[in-house]
């Protein structure tokens, strides 16, 4: 994983992402199953919302601020004291990979790339509804979550303190899920995608897709390596990172 990825670029490597993974299932899954993309919209609220309110009373710093004016308008005509921009939530795609028979289009397996509106606020709120679903019928259900900030899936016991996990619940065995901690040095995991009772799993290859995605859209180009990632690494893991960054600087 490149956790330069999780910042201004996550938008467009997660549906890159997605549709690359039901590219690579697709062919392993004929005849019996179909690799199909979802789509969803989630409302996502801005972090940095102001929510603490000022005085308008006149005070000596109101007094000399050109922004607030409290004059009194000209009679009869109604004119707004204050004029501030107000909070319009956005409305962020969300993408999953729907596993599906062909005769019945019954949904076998769901696969979900986590992206931030996914683990804050009323985004994860939606999410969580819509895996309580999921875990509550006889679909199997992987969450492939390649980003350090937010809240992690819920599990009974704590997760260990790594940067990126695979989730796989199979319906066969609820409430137990398998996990796969990933951390940044190592590469991503090839993980089995279960199926009906009776066939076999076929198996993704996160680590090709990551790096098909990653050569397809030229993130090399347009990332500046120089710099630190949006979110910042910690202590240890950064010398690392900086050491290979170097490496690759100097041609090694």
């Amino acid at each position: 994983m490149d956790p330069y990825l999780e910042g201004t670029y996550w938008m467009t490597f997660h549906t890159q992402m997605i549709a690359e993974i039901a590219r690579q299932l697709a062919p392993k899954l004929r005849p019996r199953y179909l690799a199909l993309t979802s789509e969803r919209f989630v409302l996502d609220y801005p972090e940095d919302v102001a929510i603490a309110t000022t005085s308008i009373y006149p005070d000596v710093g109101l007094a000399g601020s050109p922004s607030l004016s409290l004059a009194h308008p000209q009679e009869g005509i109604a004119t707004a004291p204050l004029r501030l921009p107000t909070v319009i939530p956005s409305r962020v795609p969300h993408v999953t990979v729907e596993i599906r028979d062909t005769q019945n289009r019954q949904l076998v397996t769901a696969i979900e790339v986590l992206s931030p509106t996914n683990k804050h606020g009323d985004g994860m709120e939606e999410y969580l509804s819509k895996r309580e679903r999921l875990l509550m019928s006889t679909s199997h259900l992987m969450e492939i979550d390649l980003l350090r900030p937010g809240k992690r899936v819920p599990m009974q016991k704590p997760l260990p303190s790594v940067p990126y996990f695979v989730f796989l619940t199979r319906n066969e065995n609820k409430p137990f899920s398998d996990i796969w901690p990933i951390l940044l040095q190592d590469p991503l995991p090839r993980v089995p995608v279960p199926l009906l009772p009776g066939d076999q799993d076929v198996f993704l290859n996160l680590q090709q897709a990551f790096t098909t995605v990653y050569d397809l859209l030229s993130y090399d180009l347009s990332i500046d390596y120089t710099k630190p990632p949006k979110i910042p690494l910690p202590s240890d893991i950064g010398a690392w990172a900086e050491e290979l960054l170097n490496k690759h600087r100097n041609g090694n």
